[in-house]
């Protein structure tokens, strides 16, 4: 599942719940080409993201190429740990510019 809301800033963002893969691919597509047209910057929180294949690989990579045809700021933020493993492997996390957090439990613990 997929949600949008619009934040107080001139950023909208868009919450991807769920699967990015090919069998979500064609909704998400529409869901996320239709968000970055409505918003000069558009944020992806990536936080509820549980799988993603190649096909979610895809349209990120879409949305990316469209942002940047279309002077529009994207990115990619709160990166699940499914899309960390995904983007690492694929040595795709340079391409998006978007920092990867990776956060510890025993970090946050710590002063």
């Amino acid at each position: 599942m997929t949600t949008a809301k619009k934040s107080k800033k001139a950023t909208s963002v868009l919450r991807i719940e769920g699967e990015m893969t090919i069998y979500q691919a064609a909704e998400q597509k529409q869901t996320l080409l239709a968000a970055l047209e409505q918003a000069e910057e558009l944020e992806v929180d990536l936080a509820a993201v549980t799988e993603l294949d190649t096909a979610g690989v895809q349209i990120l990579i879409l949305a990316k190429k469209q942002a940047l045809a279309t002077q529009r700021k994207l990115r990619l933020v709160a990166h699940s740990s499914a899309v960390q493993e995904v983007l690492e492997l694929l040595n795709l996390a340079a391409y998006f510019g978007d920092p990867l957090v990776i956060s510890s439990p025993s970090a946050a613990g710590r002063a």
